[in-house]
């Protein structure tokens, strides 16, 4: 191989939080698992992933984080360096991909154009030699299952794509596999039938139970369809977590600002009660109290997240007695629908954004404003 197993203290190893409200058993386990492609940096870092039976997990993260190397790995189109992949306690790394029994979805569909609906998802039967009787029961029932019963002697070019990746998902359906794979696979949809397919997503996954592991870098989606979401960045999951938990307690920088919007505000660690509280000095000296996320040490520079709808906008100035607030100017009102999003003008910070609901008086542009952050929803970080 190109790299020799690394020292277990040669790269920082990924060990995710594990949610104790979940307990489902580990149907997939990465250990110690490390990708290379030139011998000299890893893609992926001693990997440790628990993939629990019949969850919905999606793996996040920006371009080249190693989520979709971590999926290929797990399909058997790429090998690791070094580690081990297991499935059901036994190992699979040396596992061709067609002995897996793994369904797989890709972004571009990946269908056979000569083929009809019906044979494209036929195929995995056909290799696998199942009764031609088997094979027309089963194909009929997962396409029913996905909204196109009738539609099997269609060819895929008769298809609109969002009834393409149907058809895919079919096929990787048909025949039981315990575990599905997709990787951005509603990338190439439009905005509005890409929502409408994370739900039906979303909502076949329940009625299966089987196992999804599903690969994006964007982040709602994530949110909206996952079970658990692993966060990468730099061949490390930085987070691993529920979604609410995810959004809410980010654990790092990298996480809260990858994940959902969020104001940020530099300053200085000011006290610190050794329980997670601590205080937030802003360069005007404006301090807020808020919750020390890594345990930085009073005198450090700190960067603060808040989420936008966790700031109370106030147009007329509080009382001498509040806190935790800061002053602003609001720069832009920008109307969303169901909400406002102000674009606040911070002294010594980059613009801050938040979120407010429709009301019988808008805020405008030029107006001041004084921003209150509950102290538990200002997160701080090294």
């Amino acid at each position: 191989p190109l790299v020799r197993r690394a020292p277990r203290r040669a790269f920082p190893r990924s060990t995710p939080e594990q949610p104790k409200t979940l307990s489902n058993p580990a149907l997939v386990q990465f250990k110690g698992v490390q990708k290379t492609y030139d011998g000299l940096s890893l893609v992926v870092r001693n990997l440790d992933l628990d993939i629990r039976r019949g969850e919905f997990l999606s793996l996040l993260g920006p371009s080249g984080s190693g989520k979709t190397t971590t999926l290929m790995m797990l399909a058997g189109f790429e090998s690791p360096t070094a580690g081990e992949i297991l499935l059901d306690g036994r190992p699979i790394t040396k596992t061709p991909p067609h002995k897996r029994n793994f369904g797989m979805v890709f972004q571009n569909y990946a269908l056979f154009p000569h083929m009809t609906v019906a044979a494209n998802v036929a195929y995995p039967l056909t290799v696998r030699k199942v009764p031609k009787a088997d094979i027309d029961k089963r194909v009929a029932r997962a396409l029913d299952m996905v909204q196109l019963g009738g539609k099997g002697d269609r060819f895929p070019s008769q298809l609109s794509g969002g009834q393409q990746q149907r058809v895919a998902l079919a096929r990787a359906l048909v025949f039981e596999p315990q575990l599905v794979l997709m990787d951005e696979p509603l990338g190439a949809l439009d905005k509005q039938l890409r929502e409408h397919m994370q739900i039906e997503l979303k909502e076949l996954h329940r009625q299966l139970g089987v196992t999804f592991v599903y690969v994006t870098h964007d982040q709602g989606e994530a949110l909206t369809m996952s079970d658990r979401v692993a966060v990468f960045n730099d061949g490390l999951i930085q987070q691993i977590d529920i979604v609410d938990r995810l959004y809410e307690t980010p654990s790092n920088r990298f996480v809260a600002g990858f994940v959902g919007d969020s104001t940020v505000l530099e300053g200085t660690l000011g006290a610190d009660d050794h329980h997670g509280r601590c205080e937030l000095v802003l360069p005007t000296g404006e301090r807020l109290a808020g919750v020390n996320v890594n345990q930085v040490q009073p005198g450090s520079r700190v960067t603060a997240s808040v989420r936008p709808e966790r700031i109370e906008a106030m147009l007329t100035a509080p009382a001498a007695n509040d806190s935790n607030i800061i002053q602003a100017a609001i720069n832009d009102v920008i109307y969303f629908g169901d909400h406002l999003r102000l674009r606040c003008a911070v002294a010594g910070q980059a613009q801050a954004t938040v979120k407010v609901p429709l009301g019988d008086q808008a805020p405008q542009a030029g107006q001041p404003v004084w921003l209150r952050i509950a102290p538990q929803f200002l997160r701080v970080y090294a």
